[in-house]
């Protein structure tokens, strides 16, 4: 009773009708007890004495989850404000359920069929089943819902909804305005997103984890412990008999405490449940992430990783000398590429500290590492709003096959664990690579042509080089052209021209749709730690006729070794009109408005840089792979893994 009291929780206090065989039951709090005595104060007092008037006195129940306690006391005193009775020594404890039932505290319902909605609330719920109690408002009539159909219920809070889903009514009472419908899920495995042939790998950790979090529907604080993990979730273990965990339930905050060394917080949502074959008392429940924030995500993803591959580390803390060692000596950076770093190399120095010392959200590195020697490094960095771009992929001779591997697998992993999480953007990956470079080509160029699905992975070839501003001879362009800010049709149109020409993903992973023409926040978060991320389009027509589009991107030198984050990207719509010195004025005025001495320039197509004559360094293949994909990257890249391996 006095836990009761301190709980601030209730009772029912039933009493048997003279005349007829019903109970009739009021709510009532009890008051601290010293002693038998125990005083009563009822929760609603208004006509307490004209609702009991034909009725005896029965009996106290006391409910607490699965277990009913039945007290029959004496009364003392009874009045409109409550009642006073004499305890017995003994009560009888009834089991009367086999699954706990959990009180909802401000939780609103739907229940919708046919169209029809009719709001209410959730009363309380156990993992099996809800009760909600629902009101008709005119015109409508619980006639309108069918019993022997299912309904779609709603569950929601201050922060939204919690869960929805199909059910099937088990029971319901009767009732003109409000009525109570026990209902029960259609479903105990609710998969949230596309299932996949390559799932995130599980791991069982010692020691294991524990998941808090306050449970969305009782406000109470939930503690579990983690059976295994993965970068993309976990699953737990409940008691059969007290299980919360429902499939298809939100939960906006699970905390994972480590060992209470740190914690990753979390959005989830339990996609499965269901008893263990050894232990019938046991039910195992599946959570999948929702969304994370990027830092939390690395530190779990780093901790998990380590567990398959003990020398592969994610944004570990890194010697720069060493990692500069290391770029020198695989010939990463090789002397024509050092000729355009040495200048600036204290810029260069300075930002990779910050790189790789800091551990910006926009940035990954992947480190193979023995012995406190590194073998082989890859990176990435989120350069367009929802597209990543990797980079900087090197390895020792010695090692190259194995520690270039184990880096290339480790990326693939953390696409695969990252790309669903709405914090991450990450709609696309992308690289450049030389088609000449035998590796990346197999890779890259490889996975491309086994997909054969330009949606889902595309190739464009770009030429390379770079331009100086012209002082001399710069003439002013005829009236026919005009040179001016990028506008939606504008996008529009290169739309067109490259599903036309190519049909890839270009447009989407840089940024260049119509809808994309007034950016988001990439650049705040570029400015907020301290890094550069610039774009600025323009349009270059003759006679109003779109000709090309210029996309001047620019960050921090050396954030791409090859600076392919900061140059020039031209769209060639029309070769024929734009002719060789029309490009290069065009480019001359850009750089003197953006005060630039040279900068390098990608053209799309090669096509048009090869008919113009165009002298070009190299050539870039773009290459972009749709996060929709996923599967099929998985089953490409371990095919060629465990065939480069052999």
């Amino acid at each position: 009773m006095n836990y009761l009291n301190f709980q601030d929780g209730s009772l029912l206090v039933n009493f048997k009708h003279n005349k007829y065989s019903r109970t009739i039951s009021l709510e009532a709090k009890p008051l601290p007890c010293h002693d038998e005595n125990l005083a009563c104060h009822w929760v609603d007092p208004s006509e307490v004495l004209q609702k009991i008037r034909s009725a005896s006195f029965d009996n106290l129940f006391i409910i607490d989850g699965q277990k009913l306690v039945v007290v029959e006391p004496a009364v003392v005193e009874l009045n409109e404000r409550g009642i006073s009775l004499r305890l017995p020594e003994t009560a009888q404890e009834v089991s009367y359920r086999k699954v706990r039932r959990h009180l909802c505290e401000g939780i609103s319902a739907q229940i919708m069929q046919n169209s029809a909605i009719f709001e209410g609330t959730l009363l309380d719920f156990n993992a099996l089943s809800f009760r909600v109690e629902v009101e008709a408002v005119p015109p409508q009539t619980f006639q309108w819902v069918d019993p022997d159909l299912p309904v779609n219920a709603v569950f929601y809070g201050a922060a939204g909804a919690y869960y929805s889903g199909e059910c099937r009514i088990t029971k319901q009472n009767p009732g003109q305005k409000l009525r109570t419908y026990v209902l029960e899920p259609v479903r105990l495995q609710r998969p949230r997103f596309k299932p996949k042939s390559y799932r995130s790998g599980r791991h069982i950790l010692a020691p294991s984890p524990n998941i808090f979090f306050v449970h969305p529907f009782t406000g109470k604080q939930i503690d579990l412990k983690v059976v295994d993990l993965s970068g993309g979730g976990f699953s737990v273990e409940e008691d059969i008999n007290n299980s919360v965990l429902l499939p298809g339930m939100i939960i906006d905050c699970v905390e994972i405490n480590f060992a209470n060394s740190f914690t990753s917080r979390c959005q989830a949502q339990v996609v499965y449940r269901y008893a263990l074959d050894d232990d019938p008392r046991t039910v195992r429940c599946g959570l999948t992430i929702l969304d994370m924030d990027v830092q939390d995500h690395v530190r779990l993803l780093a901790l998990v990783y380590q567990v398959d591959e003990q020398h592969s580390y994610l944004n570990n803390k890194v010697d720069m000398d060493q990692l500069w060692q290391f770029f020198f000596e695989t010939g990463f950076i090789y002397p024509k590429k050092y000729s355009h770093i040495k200048e600036n190399k204290e810029k260069y120095r300075e930002l990779y500290e910050k790189l790789y010392t800091q551990h910006p959200r926009i940035a990954r590195h992947f480190i193979y590492q023995e012995r406190n020697v590194i073998l082989g490094h890859m990176s990435t960095l989120r350069f367009f709003e929802n597209s990543w771009m990797i980079h900087h992929h090197a390895a020792t001779k010695a090692e190259s096959n194995h520690a270039g591997l184990a880096v290339l697998n480790l990326i693939s992993r953390f696409i695969n664990d990252s790309h669903r999480l709405y914090s991450m953007h990450m709609n696309h990956v992308f690289c450049y690579f030389r088609p000449d470079n035998k590796f990346p080509n197999k890779v890259f160029g490889g996975a491309a042509r086994v997909m054969r699905k330009a949606k889902a992975c595309s190739l464009d070839d770009m030429a390379y080089l770079h331009v100086q501003r012209e002082f001399s001879g710069l003439q002013r362009m005829s009236d026919a052209w005009s040179l001016t800010a990028t506008v939606r049709s504008d996008l529009q149109e290169l739309e067109s021209f490259y599903e036309e020409h190519s049909g890839g993903l270009m447009i989407e992973a840089l940024d260049l749709e119509s809808n994309m023409l007034d950016g988001g926040d990439l650049a705040r978060e570029y400015a907020a730690i301290g890094f550069r991320r610039e774009r600025h389009l323009f349009s270059l027509k003759m006679h109003g006729n779109l000709v090309a589009i210029f996309m001047i991107n620019f960050s921090d030198l050396g954030l791409n070794m090859s600076d392919l984050t900061h140059c020039v990207n031209v769209f060639v719509l029309d070769g024929e009109e734009l002719t060789k010195e029309i490009l290069s004025m065009t480019l001359s005025i850009l750089f003197i408005r953006f005060n630039q001495e040279q900068m390098p320039v990608l053209i799309y197509p090669k096509s048009y840089a090869e008919a113009q004559q165009i002298p070009f360094e190299r050539t870039y293949a773009l290459w972009v792979l749709s996060m929709l994909y996923t599967d099929e990257w998985w089953e490409f890249s371990e095919r060629l893994l465990r065939r480069m391996r052999a």
